[in-house]
């Protein structure tokens, strides 16, 4: 009678739980106001750069961007096309006494290739949108209304770089492998870090290098998971990015879900999503916090942004 009993209250707790897990997904958070726009970038304070700026200790300067080209693997159906103006053969007419020439150009392109940030407007749930905003306040053929990434502060903030390689033994991390909370927690024990609120955090998988040659984008990567997505909001970071393409891991722990990280840090918390960040050379010297700088270009209504920051130590 016990043992039933047990059983089901297990069973229930179960239920309880899952439930638990599922709204934990699914509803907005408002932890800004009913009219924020920033989302956890309300956490770049003087204060917090002031902090970073600590970190400095020899100058070194990394840049975490990707080359991006014709040539970049890209999620179809993006491309990338450059133009420049003048004559193939740059013998264009003289100009002046000086007799200058000049060349000028075109670029053709979709903003979510290479080395990007995602803004809130990426993506949205049931037509909702970063703090519950409806798609119609959001959503324009032009330009975004709301959440155009041109309006976002620069970033300068403390960085923290998790190698996740030398958690799990294995480099590079094999597709699929997903950062749990537990394997965060793990990771900064390991390097005697922590992580703050108003921090970026990137981590570290070995993808991209042992990829780097790769023409087409591979359908599945190591990458953050849904508790760790969870944990990563609770701790308060602006930013989370990775050496891979979508940041998460791909397929995801529960396959019938499509991109669900990117749906908890974007719409629920109004965390911003770096792709392609290098990361390697961080990792080769030995770098677990740092100076992280990133200027957005303003490109007005614009959804994501080919992006260069800088980790400076």
């Amino acid at each position: 009678m016990l043992n039933k009993l047990a059983q089901g209250l297990l069973a229930g707790l179960l239920i309880m739980s899952c439930a638990t897990m599922v709204l934990a997904d699914d509803y907005f958070v408002k932890k800004f106001g009913k009219d924020d726009e920033l989302g956890h970038a309300n956490y770049l304070t003087e204060a917090k750069a002031k902090e970073a700026a600590k970190l400095v200790r020899n100058g070194k300067v990394y840049q975490l961007g990707m080359v991006t080209g014709p040539d970049t693997p890209a999620y179809g159906p993006r491309k990338f096309q450059m133009i420049v103006h003048q004559l193939n053969d740059g013998s264009g007419a003289l100009l002046g006494p000086d007799k200058l020439v000049s060349n000028d150009d075109t670029l053709v392109t979709s903003v979510g290739i290479g080395s990007q940030l995602d803004g809130f407007g990426h993506i949205g749930k049931e037509h909702k949108y970063y703090n519950e905003t409806p798609a119609a306040e959001v959503v324009a053929p032009d330009g975004l209304l709301k959440f155009g990434t041109h309006a976002l502060p620069g970033f300068v903030t403390r960085g923290v770089l998790l190698d996740m390689t030398k958690t799990f033994k294995q480099d590079p991390l094999p597709v699929g492998t997903a950062y749990t909370k537990a394997d965060i927690k793990k990771a900064m024990k390991r390097q005697g870090v922590s992580i703050t609120k108003g921090d970026v955090v990137l981590f570290h998988s070995g993808f991209m290098k042992a990829n780097e040659n790769a023409t087409t984008l591979s359908p599945g990567e190591p990458g953050l998971g849904i508790s760790g997505a969870h944990y990563l909001a609770e701790l308060g970071v602006v930013a989370v990015g990775a050496d891979t393409w979508a940041l998460e891991a791909l397929p995801s722990e529960d396959p019938k879900r499509v991109f669900p990280v990117h749906g908890i840090l974007l719409t629920k918390y109004g965390i911003y999503i770096l792709e392609n960040m290098v990361t390697h050379e961080l990792v080769a010297d030995g770098v677990d916090e740092f100076m992280f700088t990133l200027g957005v270009p303003k490109l007005e209504g614009a959804v994501q942004a080919i992006i260069n920051p800088l980790a400076i130590r």
